[in-house]
């Protein structure tokens, strides 16, 4: 990196913090102009340019990086110690860099409008609401489950191939969009992480490369899970940044499919949030709705659960408090904890949609 680079990088740096904290404070005037405005346009030229690739380039860019600063280490080992002003302006020259392109190709999305402000819904619900909803949730995922499987005992096994389950999300968003215009989707960029099983020793179901604006599946989850997780990451390449939204809208296009395996992936993910606000708040309906799942639908949750436990490691949490300090430090005070939000979304939006019904 030439000095008068890395001058100017250093220069730009506290300036774009700063602007960026600016725009945190006017989220209409990202919403209008970044979000609904210059990010759809580099979405959908980074998807077009890459969406095709049947491999994620972003892993292969990530790698590259990371090669890169080994080789920087070890051409410098012995410099650094001597210079370490110099060293520690080339690593801010870097962040500098870094953090211009990721708040271009992505990251001001998380100062744009909540999705609440979008739909017009709240957040807030009471104890009853939660119940019922459950309740209705638990319902959905038994009646799925025995429609896929013809009896009560045996747990759902997607047919689908990784790829089929990309191409039915596509569709599902297709469908979803006529009629919630905000999901178009076009052209695909969904593809499996070259490196998913690290991902699931961290503990992650998948990403958004910001830089690529691919969006990354961990294709090791088990494949039942795997609709609402493609749901979800296409939500983020929609510019949706929040992950209650994400969920929400993950929920929303695999409980709109038209293929039963989607539905039961939705309904099911579902009951997982809903499960854990619910022993949180009333253990004793947690222990009925518990009762009530059918065999088949509870031998997934436990496929799910000694699928993570198989991977759990020491390094886990750590990997999970540095994106809670990236969520928080992203316009999500709630950081990992903003992902349960999603219950409250989807009570309101059942709300919403029950009341218009009633209107027509």
């Amino acid at each position: 990196m030439g000095k008068r680079t890395r001058t100017v990088l250093l220069a730009a740096f506290p300036v774009q913090i700063l602007l960026v904290l600016w725009l945190g404070y006017h989220p209409q005037w990202v919403e209008d102009h970044y979000s609904n405005g210059v990010y759809p346009l580099i979405s959908r030229a980074s998807r077009s340019l890459l969406g095709w690739i049947p491999f994620s380039i972003g892993d292969l860019f990530y790698t590259l990086l990371g090669l890169l600063a080994l080789r920087y280490l070890y051409r410098n080992l012995r410099a650094i110690p001597k210079a370490p002003w110099g060293f520690a302006k080339d690593v801010l020259a870097v962040l500098s860099l870094v953090y211009f392109t990721f708040h271009l190709c992505w990251g001001l999305n998380y100062y744009r409008q909540p999705i609440t402000w979008k739909f017009g819904i709240a957040r807030d619900y009471s104890l009853e609401e939660l119940k019922a909803f459950t309740q209705q949730m638990a319902d959905s995922s038994n009646h799925y489950q025995r429609t896929i499987t013809g009896d009560s005992a045996s747990p759902v096994r997607p047919p689908h191939s990784v790829a089929e389950i990309f191409r039915e999300t596509q569709r599902a968003y297709r469908d979803l969009a006529q009629e919630i215009p905000l999901f178009d989707y076009g052209p695909p960029s969904l593809k499996s992480s070259l490196y998913s099983i690290p991902l699931t020793y961290m503990g992650y179901s998948g990403y958004l490369n910001p830089f690529t604006n691919e969006a990354q599946v961990n294709a090791a989850v088990p494949r039942f899970r795997l609709p609402s997780i493609s749901g979800h990451e296409v939500g983020h390449q929609l510019g949706y940044s929040a992950e209650d939204a994400t969920n929400f809208i993950g929920y929303l296009v695999s409980s709109h499919s038209r293929d039963p395996y989607f539905n039961y992936s939705a309904y099911t993910h579902a009951l997982g949030y809903c499960l854990g606000d619910l022993y949180n708040r009333d253990r004793i309906e947690y222990a009925k709705v518990l009762a009530s799942l059918n065999p088949g639908v509870r031998k997934n949750y436990e496929e799910l659960g000694l699928f993570w436990k198989k991977y759990e490691n020491p390094m886990e949490p750590v990997f999970k408090a540095v994106f809670n300090t990236f969520l928080k430090v992203n316009n999500q005070k709630e950081g990992i904890k903003s992902y349960n939000a999603v219950v409250g979304l989807m009570i309101n939006h059942r709300k919403q949609v029950l009341e218009e019904k009633r209107k027509l």
